[in-house]
């Protein structure tokens, strides 16, 4: 699959960066920065794209979305485009390297290291693929906050209805501000209201193109 253009700009340069002494306690803040300023930029240039492609559909939420679930095919080793140059595998490896870190820490230390090197067991052949799932699954949430963070957001919303508001007996709500998700009195949830990072990342690209 081609990569759209948005994903030949995405803003994951300071992960390349990230200290190996401390890399397994900053990878979250590390990715989290990326997301804020991939919102950043695609906020930055949402506006110009609209008056391009008036009928394209794409929405600021969307388009988050789709970044944001870039950034996650990244950081779990999923990730389908290949330019880049050396970039691209200086950061392949470096992630490699902190979710070394961390599957040594976890399956060797606290109260479930049992449990956890059993569930790894597998990961040093294949690159930590279940680990880095796992991680992901942990702090997406964490990292569309981020990615939705700009005040400027205040009156996007989500284009389908995927929040689920406990307790009003409405059923899916579309996420209104800032394109996240709020409970029945308002508040903010931790719930994502997209799940594009579930879904394979060629066939996300493939309707982008489409567009």
């Amino acid at each position: 699959a081609c990569a759209p253009f948005r994903r030949l700009s995405l803003c994951n340069k300071n992960m390349e960066k990230i200290p190996t002494s401390t890399a397994k306690h900053d990878l979250l803040a590390e990715v989290c920065m990326a997301a804020k300023y991939e919102g950043e930029s695609l906020e930055k240039y949402h506006e110009q794209y609209e008056v391009q492609y008036p009928s394209s559909g794409s929405t600021m939420c969307t388009e988050l979305a789709r970044s944001f679930a870039d950034i996650g095919d990244i950081v779990r080793g999923r990730d389908l485009y290949r330019g880049g140059g050396r970039g691209r595998k200086k950061l392949d490896d470096k992630l490699k390297e902190i979710f070394q870190q961390i599957h040594s820490e976890v399956t060797s230390s606290g109260s479930n290291w049992k449990a956890l090197k059993t569930r790894y067991q597998n990961d040093p052949k294949g690159d930590f693929f279940q680990l880095r799932e796992d991680w992901w699954t942990a702090n997406r949430s964490t990292v569309w906050k981020a990615i939705t963070c700009s005040e400027k957001l205040a009156n996007y919303k989500y284009f389908r209805a995927t929040c689920s508001d406990s307790g009003d007996g409405k059923g899916p709500s579309q996420a209104r501000n800032q394109c996240r998700c709020k409970d029945e009195n308002g508040n903010n949830t931790d719930q994502v209201p997209t799940y594009f990072d579930y879904v394979p990342q060629y066939l996300r690209w493939f309707e982008e193109w489409a567009e």
